[in-house]
């Protein structure tokens, strides 16, 4: 071989012992390449120089860092610097060689500890220093391994001195040369140790800049850093030598540090919600910003957990895990951000939020294993399952958390030595009352009584805690400087923690008051809520302005007939919430949102003091706050006109966009409060203008519902409602933008001044006068509609049946149809001129009606529009009470309640709401979805069956409810098939609105009742009967069944001839019943006062043992044996005997005094009221007279329609 050949062949080992880190073999190399090649003087230098320092490192001590400056003893600097630099001197041709020189002069004197020195001396980039010569593709693999030495050994020098900035900006500039590393050829020892060492102080030096804000994640190169250690683990794993956790090299960061704060990096770009940043990475058109940043943060994820998990062991007893416990907080903090309304479905990948549930899931089980009783684990597990819908586990991890922080702190009070693995108290409050509302929210007998025990169990733990902080003006002193002695076991709570606790307490309290059937437990349940709502919103130390509780004590103020009150609640709500031009901009409209309960609450109050003029304006006002409809409805073009093809393509995704309203982004809860608020309107529509126009207006109600949930198609009305008397308004029309316009109506359509009649278009075209009537859906139809996040409610024949005939009695002055809604008529008709009159007077004086002062708004034209409802003196709020109201002792909340309202602190308390709910959003799956709103629908039909009953129309009501019927047989049918043992005909399971079992109770009462209005009281009866056999406790059926029961009593209905009659050719009926037979005389009299004592009463104890006689006179004897013996037979009967009218009588008074014991019935008037009739029948005036007055108050207190339909999730918001 030729003296060239060696050398290039020595040439080339040396190079492979330098790069692949074989040392020991560059002395022997490096005396061979100076025999066979003279000219590379240089390189053996470099080469001889790199070997000592190498040498000199390695008798460090074994767990000293490498950038610890090696002891010049071990290293001769002063005898290698200069052959280095003269070596370079001499270089002429060899420019690599020259490069590398430099880099070890650099490296040199680095390792010792000259920094400054080693910054001057360390060469720029690779490309600048090889000149033109040479091509950087053609460059040796160790030339490349110095350039990134170099650009490391730099920016370290940097980094030393604070330079961090410029130090990152050389680590920036030196990515470049990693294309080498990126190539696909797998690189050797030394590329690899460096390549790591770079990118780990690259990451670690980011980090730092980031903590101390002298960088920050908007930045577009922010994460550049950490994706390229991300293509490096990728490349390796590539190449097969694919990467694992531990140590990268000697004293070096462990490798899961630079991932954890690469996830922290990211984590923090999603929760601050910044820009995605597209530094060196590949932004594809295919996927949003949202996308590639969820794919990004799931892989880092899923790389940080795997090294972990890996690399930790199950604890020790008195061993932490607080790493683990960091991670889960931090994914926990990412998944509130993920799963909140921000985020859609397509922004997550496959699977949605489901799917992303189930992913967080999966790593809380798996950090479960690493952990030992981790009580942050067992929260985030309650909270996670609690939103899959997954309740049974979700309350399973909340027993096992409970369980675990009473042991615990109560050990902590025993020994005095916190535990740090547990809970701060203020936590626990908030996780305690966060359980309470689930169950509250979406449970039902049982998950209230629990609910109950664990309100009893929160005011406990409550009180035995010291004072919380004072809501001050001030920064609130933290919780950590009051702790920071370390010796407080029980640190003070906020008063944001206070007053949610008081709020959940006040809540379970409520809810047990409707679940309870002891009367007095119900009373003492109620005053103690209003007593935990008060102490909420206490202005001291509680939050004044929180509207989920001024909701809440309002609508169980309400419940109460406190009408007053309720009504001070929801102003003072109401008028602190004042929109800001920031919010106006901001688009979310949570606020907005969050509010119409309260308006629709509002509605509902008013219309309960007669006021429904207000009542409707309220309604208005729920939707006036979102300025346009098309903020909640959108801009769907619906009037189709030819586009070509390419402008459809190319606006289609901005007319997608603009087409979404704020309905698109709701949840269902908040789309049925819309139909709720509708229902309302259209139930004031039947009282203001008779059910002529509500059945005409009803269509409107199926529009709505099919948009906001079936999309474009309404459900199919009945085929004979081309029937109805009337002519539909051409604002009824089934369009979407009729919905819009009927809820808005138009914006040059203003209310007239207050006192003058309106005049409009009847439905047959003629001029009507209406009285003063608010800005209408459909001129002179319609009544605006309503509000968007209210709950579900009872829509079938019940409570609102003989309630709105009443009060159409009251308002269009009809003539009652029994004595008892004219003896239970809240004003005479002319009760509401009245009021208008003295309205109408300058100095705005109260009306004093029943007892009652009612202020209404002073005529100030369309500038108090709005203003109306907040006109009333406060004062006089306060002293007005309901004239059968007991004196509740309410005036210190109304007292704080009028000081918040004026306060700037309470628009600023109100401004700071975020989402409607403390829960996260709960994703039930897809079938329990389509059963709610099929429940949904049903409600809707039946109210419209009950439109078309009340004005006489009975075929299209009994179309209607043939709507409901099938709607409900395909919910058995489904619950039926069910393999999960969730749900079951009489259980709707977690979250569900009613069982299939009451629905079947809803739609036969609702026949039941059409029947009635046809005179059918047998059929009645039987389809009641069946309503009470799928639902035993059902109010409606059951107060319908009963009047039939003391009608039967009381002989006003007599049974059907046992021979029916039969009908004769020329079309006369003949009765087959004997001439001679002699009925008994009907006992249509018995009911007189004189004879009320003489009716017997023996089968229930109530009243005394004589019978009445058929004839007067006839002794007691002969009675029984008439009854008992001498029956007539039963072709001759034209009347029941005595033992079954009385069986009859004692029946109703059974059903009727257990439904008014029930949550559903303690506050049903017409309840009530039958049972009166039952102890009138009884024999027992005076408790018959104690009950007509309780039904007088509760009627005073009633409004258009039941108080539960406000809220379809109880009493939560």
């Amino acid at each position: 071989m030729s003296r060239s050949g060696k050398a290039a062949q020595y040439l080339a080992r040396l190079e492979d012992a330098r790069c692949d880190g074989k040392w020991d073999d560059v002395p022997e190399l490096v005396r061979k390449i100076r025999k066979h090649a003279t000219d590379r003087i240089c390189l053996t230098t470099t080469a001889e120089t790199e070997y000592a320092i190498i040498k000199a490192s390695q008798k460090q001590r074994p767990g000293s860092r490498p950038a610890t400056a090696v002891s010049l003893k071990d290293l001769d600097v002063a005898q290698l610097v200069p052959r280095l630099l003269g070596a370079i001197e001499a270089e002429t041709s060899a420019s690599e060689d020259k490069y590398q020189a430099q880099v070890c002069v650099g490296w040199l004197h680095w390792t010792v500890g000259d920094y400054t020195e080693a910054s001057v001396r360390l060469p720029q980039n690779l490309e600048n220093e090889l000149g033109q010569g040479d091509q950087p593709s053609s460059v040796s693999e160790w030339t490349r391994v110095c350039s990134i030495k170099a650009a490391y050994l730099k920016a370290n020098c940097l980094a030393r001195n604070n330079e961090r900035i410029a130090a990152l900006a050389i680590f920036e500039s030196a990515l470049a040369s990693l294309s080498y590393v990126w190539s696909g050829e797998k690189g050797r020892k030394q590329l690899r140790f460096w390549v790591e060492l770079f990118l780990t102080e690259f990451c670690m030096l980011q980090s730092q800049a980031l903590e101390k804000g002298e960088k920050t994640l908007e930045d577009p190169n922010s994460l550049a850093p950490f994706r390229s250690w991300a293509k490096y683990w990728e490349v390796s794993k590539a190449q097969g030598s694919a990467l694992t956790g531990g140590y990268g090299f000697r004293g070096a960061v462990p490798r899961r540090r630079v991932w954890n704060e690469y996830y922290a990096a990211i984590s923090g770009i999603l929760q601050q919600d910044l820009p995605f940043p597209t530094g060196f990475v590949d932004v594809t058109n295919e996927a949003s910003a949202y996308n590639q940043l969820r794919a990004e943060l799931k892989k880092v994820e899923i790389a940080y957990e795997g090294l972990l998990l890996h690399e930790t062991s199950f604890p020790r007893a008195e061993e932490q895990r607080q790493e683990i416990e960091d991670f889960v907080a931090a994914v926990m903090k990412n998944w509130s951000v993920l799963n909140s309304r921000f985020w859609h479905e397509q922004d997550l990948g496959p699977g949605g939020k489901e799917g992303l549930s189930r992913g967080i899931l999966d790593i809380l089980y798996r950090a479960a294993t690493k952990t030992y009783h981790s009580t942050a684990i067992l929260r985030y597990l309650f909270t996670v399952h609690l939103s899959v819908a997954e309740f049974d586990l979700a309350f399973h991890a909340f027993d096992s958390y409970l369980e675990i922080v009473k042991k615990g702190k109560a050990r902590v009070d025993k020994t005095g030595h916190p535990e740090p693995s547990l809970d701060d108290d203020a936590t626990v409050l908030e996780i305690i009352s966060q359980a309470i509302t689930a169950l509250c929210k979406y449970g039902f007998g049982d998950a209230a009584e629990k609910a109950h025990s664990l309100g009893v169990e929160l005011e406990g733990i409550l009180q035995k805690l010291p004072a919380p902080l004072p809501n001050s003006q001030d920064n609130i002193t933290t919780l950590d400087e009051e702790d920071g002695n370390g010796v407080i076991l029980h640190p003070r709570i906020s008063s944001r923690v206070y007053a949610l606790s008081w709020q959940a307490i006040g809540i379970s309290q409520a809810q047990w008051s409707r679940t309870t059937f002891d009367s007095p437990v119900r009373t003492e349940s109620q005053s103690k809520a209003i007593r935990s709502f008060q102490k909420s919103l206490s202005p001291d130390n509680g939050n004044p302005t929180d509207v989920r509780t001024l909701f809440t004590l309002g609508l169980l103020l309400a419940e109460q007939r406190e009408l007053a009150a309720a009504i001070d609640i929801v102003k003072a709500a109401l008028m602190s919430n004042k929109k800001t031009a920031e919010q106006a901009e901001s688009g979310s409209y949570w606020r907005e949102r969050s509010l119409i309960p309260l308006w629709h609450l509002l509605a509902l109050l008013l219309s309960a003091r007669q006021d429904f003029i207000m009542a409707a304006r309220a309604c208005e006002g729920a939707f006036e706050q979102f300025d346009d409809p098309t903020v909640l409805f959108g801009s769907q073009n619906l009037q189709g006109t030819f586009r070509s093809e390419h402008l459809n393509e190319a606006e289609a995704r901005d007319e997608k966009a603009q087409a979404k309203g704020l309905v698109d982004e709701m949840d269902d809860l908040e789309k049925e409060g819309m139909i709720e608020v509708k229902m309302t309107q259209l139930a004031l529509l039947e009282l203001l203008e008779g059910p002529e126009v509500a059945v005409n207006a009803s269509h409107e109600l199926l529009v709505l519902y099919a948009r906001l949930f079936s999309g474009t198609q309404p459900p199919k009305a009945p085929a004979t409602t081309q029937k109805a008397p009337m002519e539909v308004p051409k604002s009824s029309a089934g369009t979407i933008r009729t919905v819009r316009g009927g809820i808005f109506g138009s914006k040059s359509e203003k209310t007239p001044p207050r006192g003058l009649a309106r005049v409009g278009t009847g439905e047959s075209g003629r001029a009507t006068i209406v009285p003063e009537r608010p800005q209408t859906t459909q001129t002179a139809v319609s009544v605006s509609t309503t509000a968007t996040t209210a709950p579900t409610i009872q829509v079938n024949g019940e409570a609102g049946d003989s309630r709105r005939s009443r009060r159409s009695s009251s308002v269009r002055s009809r003539r009652s149809d029994s004595g008892r809604r004219n003896s239970l008529r809240k004003r005479e008709p002319s009760a509401q001129p009245k009021r208008t009159t003295s309205n109408a007077s300058a100095s705005h004086t109260p009306t004093n009606v029943d007892g009652e002062d009612f202020y209404t708004p002073a005529v100030d034209g369309t500038a108090q529009e709005r203003a109306d409802f907040f006109t009333w003196s406060s004062k006089g709020e306060v002293a007005r009470q309901q004239s059968f109201s007991k004196g509740r002792g309410l005036l210190r909340f109304d007292s704080s309640a009028s000081s918040t309202r004026g306060s700037g602190s309470a628009a600023e308390g109100l401004n700071t709401l975020s989402a409607p709910s403390s829960l996260p959003v709960v994703l039930f799956a897809k079938e329990q979805v389509k059963r709610q709103r099929q429940t949904v629908l049903v409600k809707v039909w039946l109210m419209i069956a009950t439109f078309y009953r009340r004005a006489k129309m009975y075929s299209d009501a009994k179309g209607a409810i043939d709507e409901a019927v099938s709607l409900v047989d395909g919910l058995e049918g489904e619950v039926a098939k069910d393999t999960s043992g969730s749900v079951t005909l009489r259980d709707p399971g977690w979250g569900g609105k009613k069982s299939v079992e009451e629905l079947w109770g809803d739609v036969q009462s609702e026949l039941g009742y059409l029947a009635l209005a046809e005179n059918a009281h047998d059929i009645a009866r039987d389809h009641f009967e069946e309503a009470l056999m799928h639902y035993p406790d059902h109010p409606s059926a059951i107060v319908g069944l009963s009047n039939i029961l003391l009608d039967v009593y009381n002989e006003t209905l007599l049974p059907p001839a046992a021979i029916p009659s039969i009908t004769l050719p020329d079309g006369q009926s003949t009765n087959m019943m004997p001439a001679s037979s002699s009925p008994q005389r009907p006992r249509a009299s018995s009911n007189k006062t004189g004879d009320i004592i003489a009716l017997p009463s023996t089968p229930l104890g109530l009243g005394g043992n004589s019978l009445e006689s058929d004839k007067p006179g006839t002794p007691l004897h002969e009675t029984n044996d008439l009854s008992a013996e001498e029956l007539p037979p039963p072709y001759k009967a034209v009347s029941l005997p005595l033992v079954d009218r009385l069986a009859a009588r004692d029946r109703a008074y059974g059903l009727l005094s257990g439904l008014t014991k029930l949550g559903t019935g303690w506050n049903y008037s017409d309840a009530w009221f039958a049972l009166a009739r039952a102890h009138e029948d009884s024999g027992q005036p005076d408790k018959a007279k104690d009950v007509l007055w309780w039904c007088v108050e509760l009627e005073e207190g009633m409004g258009a329609r039941e108080w539960n339909c406000v809220s379809a999730n109880g009493y939560v918001l």
